[in-house]
């Protein structure tokens, strides 16, 4: 490979890591074709962009990024596919549910994962990474916690109104 197409690979792979606020870095070397075509097919559907890279390739990139992600550079090692998402947990279960699918057989296994400007390494944080709520999740249950005493105060209302009313229609009619 030449160096000029190199480069424009680091400056395309600079560029996408900027774009998006999270990815995974994955092996999906086990897979075989057809395998490889539906986790594609998955990523595409649940808007993750999944890219093969060269490990020296991605690192360069990364280096050009603002911020220190060294602690990934220990997972680089062989097959490297990067999942990228803007939303946090959805690569996570997308690897779990393909597991599930798969029956084992050739899964694709999480190596690393920049996640909300956190790094978990390991195929043991899959779990966590599956958990792990996004903007919209967190924003949805922050609406609900407050809106649930306003339920219970208006209930309140409307029910002791109509205690009241009818107490008062009682002391009417005698």
């Amino acid at each position: 490979m030449r160096k000029e197409d190199k480069s424009a690979i680091i400056d395309q792979l600079t560029a996408t890591v900027n774009e998006y606020a999270n990815f995974y870095l994955t092996d999906i070397e086990a897979l075989n074709a057809e395998k490889t075509s539906a986790l594609r097919r998955e990523c595409y559907k649940k808007e993750v962009k999944l890219v093969v890279v060269k490990n020296t390739l991605l690192k360069k990139a990364l280096d050009n990024v603002e911020g220190d992600f060294s602690p990934l550079f220990i997972s680089m090692k062989g097959n490297t596919a990067v999942m990228f998402s803007n939303v946090a947990n959805v690569p996570a279960k997308l690897i779990k549910d393909f597991t599930k699918d798969t029956k084992g057989e050739g899964k694709p296994q999480l190596k690393a994962a920049y996640v909300q400007e956190c790094f978990y390494v390991g195929a043991q944080n899959l779990d966590a990474l599956v958990n792990v709520k996004g903007k919209n999740e967190l924003i949805g249950d922050v609406i609900m916690l407050l809106q649930s005493p306003a339920k219970n105060v208006i209930s309140a209302l409307k029910s002791g109104g109509n205690t009241i009313h009818g107490v008062l229609q009682t002391l009417q009619e005698r």
